[in-house]
């Protein structure tokens, strides 16, 4: 094929151009491919479609026509997001212009394997969707654009490139947050596999994910990188076929020349084909070589595929404030429309006429889904907004995590059962919980750093790396986002997730997993997509000055605000239990997000009062005992001098507060709040409205602490008059030893601001 950007003379491609700096540039693109149509005067001489374009590729012209109107089709969507968007009709212009080109992956691809797609894939979607006996891409993302509640991807949330039934995941405006699930997702399809977990794609189905030359070098992206080839490295499969489509811009920022194949061509564990983007006869048979070649070898590979980027960013992008004119009009010259017309047009498979023609009917039949799908209601109410983001039917979650009809003799064998054992710590009794998960649900995986034959850092999981063999309890490269993007993907495989975070503190490294990716899923997917798991993370302070901050993060605030995420946290043993089983039914039947948060300095906690009384210790509960989700826990429900509101090691703490206060003859009921997020606001109001005196013990900080929260329900719920006070840790990192104690709250702190509030 030759350098259209050269070739300008008598029957080439006449090119328009200007010197004006301001004039739309996508009216330009436009007019360059219909003066390149009615420039074109070669003789057409029609040949068999059903043949091959030529001898050096499997290309035939039937599939290169197909292939033409998928790029066409897509270039006409960008310019009506643009006329929908000058209408206040449309809201979103970042356009796939330019990259069309990756319509083939779209093409050679199945329905069934799972796409993760950068938000200029339109190609690939159009050609993905147009598979689907039922589906009308072009009106779908009319409807998209428009932002209407009857948008089959998001339901009007997002312009979203997504369809359930093509099997394309709904992302936004990634960078590359989406890159971690993606490869999770491919480690997941040998995981079911292994464990015979049915799949619901094909086993032999990759994974596809496509994002832009400037995402890949976000952080996210390179653990991404890093977990697909580690984990090929030691010959598990990975199934994943990463498509970086390259532009050379970051918005305005220049990649340097040469960098991705640089930086890609000779990794271990991942294979490295370059392809022409702009060249569809170069790019067929390499796209298709690295699909096939992803699926039978079951291994990464990265298909650099070279595109341009026209209309800008966005359409609010002027290019000419950091882009030469000649640079940008040189990017026009190189259009894949301009080459792939002119590829049709040798190859005698249209005439400049028809392909005009062709051309004016789809922008015809476009503006008229636009039409259509501007005048579509949109959401209009703050409840159709939420509707698909929390899914939550009591009856079904109660129903799942109460029951018990599995075997538990491959968890516990021929010991006494544990609810039959005598009390025992938190430790132990969430380790004999586990056990019974992993009985009770054979797709359930427990992963993270050192939870395998280590059995974790505080032995949380003994003894489950031998009991459940065949790769459920497993040890992972030491990365959050990777092992939370592994969470992500093991869900969509048919997989039940209980990934562990080392550390709360050791979360904020991968918070986007959890806020941009994983519990927006369902909001932007309509509830089509779930990604259900069960996090654990080792929580809090009062480790009595070991370990400093990072041992010792008593701030849970980065995980409140995300919407969706439930987040539970025990402060005794027999609770913790039966959380868990309650955490696993959100899970498994609502698809929700579970932040398990365990109080680190009451693992091994025994005694409530006094040295070796035991009064921390509790039975393990029976297997259909659960606790019902956002219900707490309340002691001495008689009291009514005072309320005492508190959650994780202030319950422990309040109770001895408690006990030195009735010595001053003051009675105190203590609410264990339980389930952080969502704060039950009803259960606090009773008790609030009953005692009228209210203290809330929050271990956290000072801001951002959960008693705002509180204060804020009580206040919105029975008016302001309710005397409050609060007893908080200071806005300060936990330092090392005894200067621990210096900002954190203690039992004398909760004592005295109970005796002023009194």
């Amino acid at each position: 094929m030759s350098t259209r950007s050269e070739d300008v003379g008598p029957g080439k491609p006449g090119l328009a151009k200007s010197a004006t700096r301001g004039i739309n540039r996508a009216e330009i693109v436009g007019r360059n491919f219909i003066e390149f149509l009615e420039n074109w005067d070669e003789d057409f001489e029609p040949r068999d479609p059903s043949l091959t374009v030529s001898g050096d590729t499997g290309l035939r012209g039937e599939d290169l026509l197909a292939l033409f109107e998928t790029m066409m089709t897509s270039r006409l969507l960008d310019f009506t997001a643009r006329e929908l968007r000058a209408r206040n009709q449309g809201f979103y212009t970042i356009g796939s212009a330019g990259h069309e080109g990756n319509a083939i992956v779209g093409m050679l691809s199945r329905t069934t394997d799972p796409a993760f797609l950068h938000y200029r894939s339109g190609g690939f979607m159009l050609a993905r969707t147009g598979k689907l006996d039922d589906c009308d891409p072009v009106y779908d993302t009319a409807l998209s654009l428009s932002a209407s509640r009857e948008d089959p991807a998001s339901g009007g949330r997002h312009k979203v490139w997504g369809s359930r039934a093509a099997w394309v995941l709904p992302q936004t405006s990634t960078i590359a947050s989406h890159l971690p699930k993606a490869v999770g997702t491919a480690i997941a399809l040998g995981q079911a596999k292994r464990l015979g977990t049915e799949t619901p794609v094909p086993a032999d189905s990759i994974v596809i994910c496509s994002f832009g030359d400037a995402s890949v070098n976000h952080s996210a992206a390179q653990g991404a990188f890093n977990a697909a080839q580690w984990a090929a490295f030691q010959n598990l499969p990975v199934p994943i076929l990463f498509v970086c489509e390259d532009n050379g811009l970051g918005i305005s920022v220049k990649t340097p020349d040469n960098w991705v194949r640089s930086a890609f061509h000779s990794r271990p564990g991942m294979a490295y084909r370059y392809a022409d983007g702009l060249d569809v006869l170069n790019a067929w048979d390499i796209v298709r070589e690295s699909i096939d070649d992803c699926r039978r070898t079951r291994s990464p590979v990265f298909l650099h595929l070279q595109v341009s980027r026209l209309l800008g960013h966005a359409g609010t992008d002027v290019e000419t404030e950091y882009r030469a004119l000649a640079d940008i009009e040189a990017t026009e010259a190189r259009d894949p429309l301009l080459l792939t017309a002119e590829t049709v047009l040798e190859s005698g498979l249209m005439s400049a006429e028809k392909i005009h023609e062709q051309y004016e009917n789809l922008r015809k039949r476009i503006r008229q889904a636009a039409d259509r799908a501007s005048n579509r209601p949109r959401l209009d109410s703050a409840e159709a907004v939420t509707r698909t983001l929390a899914p939550y039917h009591a009856s079904a979650v109660d129903a799942e995590a109460g029951r018990h009809d599995y075997d538990r003799e491959k968890a516990f064998g021929n010991r006494t059962l544990p609810e039959n054992a005598g009390p025992r710590h938190m430790a132990l009794n969430i380790n004999r919980a586990l056990h019974d998960l992993m009985a009770k649900y054979p797709e359930m995986i427990l992963f993270g750093e050192d939870v395998a034959q280590k059995g974790g850092v505080y032995t949380l999981t003994t003894g489950l790396h031998k009991t459940f063999s065949g790769g459920r309890v497993f040890n992972t490269l030491l990365d959050e986002t990777t092992i939370l993007g592994m969470a992500q993907g093991a869900g969509y495989m048919g997989l039940l997730p209980f990934p562990e975070i080392q550390y709360l503190a050791y979360y904020h490294n991968a918070c986007d997993q959890l806020r941009g990716e994983a519990c927006s899923l369902q909001f932007f997917s309509r509830d089509q997509f779930r990604n259900p798991m069960v996090i654990r993370m080792a929580s809090l302070a009062y480790q009595k000055g070991f370990g400093g901050h990072f041992h010792n993060d008593n701030s849970f605030a980065a995980l409140r605000d995300i919407p969706s995420l439930i987040i539970a946290c025990p402060s005794r043993g027999d609770d913790a239990a039966m959380m868990l089983r309650t955490c696993a039914a959100l899970a498994k039947t609502q698809g929700r997000v579970v932040v398990f948060m365990e109080p680190i300095a009451l693992y091994m906690t025994k005694d409530l009062y006094d040295v070796k009384d035991g009064q921390w210790s509790f039975d393990y509960p029976a297997p259909d005992r659960f606790i019902p989700f956002g219900e707490g826990r309340v002691y001495f429900p008689a009291a009514k001098d005072l309320l005492i509101i508190t959650y994780g090691n202030g319950v422990p703490m309040s109770l001895r507060a408690g006990r030195r206060l009735h010595e001053d003859g003051v009675a105190a009921r203590i609410l264990d709040l339980r389930w952080l997020k969502p704060l039950n606001r009803d259960l606090i109001a009773l008790h609030a409205g009953q005692i009228r005196k209210v203290l809330v013990v929050d271990e956290g900080r000072r801001t951002g602490g959960i008693a705002e929260e509180i204060f804020t329900a009580i206040d919105e719920l029975l008016g302001p008059g309710i005397p409050k006070r609060r007893v908080t840790g200071e806005d300060s990192y936990i330092p090392l030893g005894d200067a621990a104690n210096l900002v954190l709250p203690h039992e004398d702190d909760i004592v005295e601001a109970a005796r002023r509030l009194l």
